[in-house]
């Protein structure tokens, strides 16, 4: 138990039961404010002291600075784990807006499972050695693209923690751990794959395979289309126009189920149009498949309430992509198939941007698989000799 406090001239002393010695004393702004480290003598805490009220005789006393020292404090007292989750429920984009369900989801899983071995640890005993070690255990172990994400996560952190006076210097300094990856590559459908998939899976969902492979549109901005978001334009020599507009995705979040949001940026609301040689099968699934009110959902779930869940849709996808040969092929595969498919057509990096929903034109390129446009190249160079 700690003893009373001493009576001194300014501030208060008390002696802790480890045997140091805290001092303590009311700012200029009516708070008390502990010494950010304890002394061994009283002499050293009186000394302390005396620098405090000399800075607020003088005026030179700030607040910040005070608090400033005090979190850094406390920085070798607060665990990683307590840090991080208030790092998530506060963290805001350049916009101002909190994180998105699934992406706070996604970090505390990464908090609770790959970075679990900092959980405990204090702030300040979190070292460049031992993140170092951590990393290349993580890469070692094959999972290179969740070290990658996961680095990135503690990186930014401790970045905040930085900003905070919890601690001096950001630990992370592994170079070019945030951008590892797997190298594997999406490599998207042939037109016979794709057609043998069309062909291939539930009735109800061909319009989706069109859809994602002509629109590149994700899976949650897909899932949360309704009739409402589908224009079916006729021109006077009749010819029709289909017109996908997005501006809504939804996400399945663990603990709170399906989470209705905009879509990944503001880039992505966006009007796409299909290309005529799909009309007849979308046309012909809003009139067989999507009940007639304008928030009727395009692919409901199979009892016809509610979102389709990935996991549910994948029961009807992997036969469709294994009677393709193609067992390998992810569901955003087809959204690698549209955007080399634009880009052969001629789209620029900036048509493709925006048809994609990319708010930068890296992103875009990510997307241009370029054996496909050097072989078109080479067909038109041929016909010109």
């Amino acid at each position: 138990m700690a003893k009373r406090k001493r009576r001194e001239s300014f501030g208060a002393i008390r002696k802790l039961p480890s045997g140091r010695i805290q001092a303590s004393y009311v700012g200029p702004d009516g708070e008390r404010h502990n010494a950010p480290q304890t002394f061994d003598t009283l002499t050293d805490a009186r000394g302390w002291l005396v620098g405090q009220q000399a800075q607020i005789l003088s005026g030179e006393w700030s607040r910040g600075v005070t608090e400033l020292a005090e979190q850094s404090k406390r920085g070798r007292t607060a665990t990683f784990a307590e840090y991080a989750e208030g790092w998530i429920s506060t963290r805001t984009n350049r916009h101002g807006e909190h994180l998105r369900p699934r992406t706070a989801a996604e970090y505390r899983r990464l908090v609770a499972g790959p970075l679990l071995p900092f959980a405990g640890l204090r702030l300040s005993a979190i070292t460049s050695e031992g993140v170092r070690n951590w990393y290349s255990g993580l890469v070692k172990s094959g999972t290179k693209t969740q070290a990658a994400r996961s680095y990135e996560l503690l990186k930014s952190i401790l970045t905040t923690a930085v900003a905070d006076g919890r601690i001096k210097i950001n630990p992370c300094q592994v170079r070019g751990a945030a951008s590892a990856s797997t190298g594997r590559k999406v490599t998207p459908p042939t037109s016979a794959e794709l057609q043998k998939i069309i062909d291939t899976i539930t009735p109800r969902f061909k319009a989706a395979v069109v859809m994602a492979a002509w629109s590149g549109v994700r899976y949650g901005e897909l899932t949360e289309l309704r009739r409402k978001d589908i224009d079916v334009l006729e021109s006077d020599n009749g010819e029709k126009a289909v017109v996908v507009n997005v501006s809504r995705g939804v996400t399945q979040v663990t603990g709170q189920g399906f989470v209705v949001g905009p879509t990944k940026s503001e880039a992505g609301v966006r009007s796409i149009v299909l290309p005529p040689h799909v009309n007849d099968i979308v046309i012909a699934h809003l009139r067989d498949h999507v009940a007639a009110g304008p928030e009727s959902l395009l692919f409901p779930a199979t009892d016809g309430a509610g979102h389709l869940g990935q996991s549910a849709f994948y029961r009807h996808w992997n036969p469709a992509r294994v009677a393709a040969k193609r067992p390998d092929l992810p569901w955003h595969g087809l959204r690698h198939y549209g955007a080399t498919k634009a880009a052969v057509a001629g789209a620029t990096l900036k048509e493709l941007q925006a048809r994609l929903g990319h708010s930068t034109v890296v992103a875009a390129m990510r997307y241009q698989h370029t054996a496909g446009r050097d072989e078109e190249l080479a067909r038109r160079m041929s016909e010109l000799a």
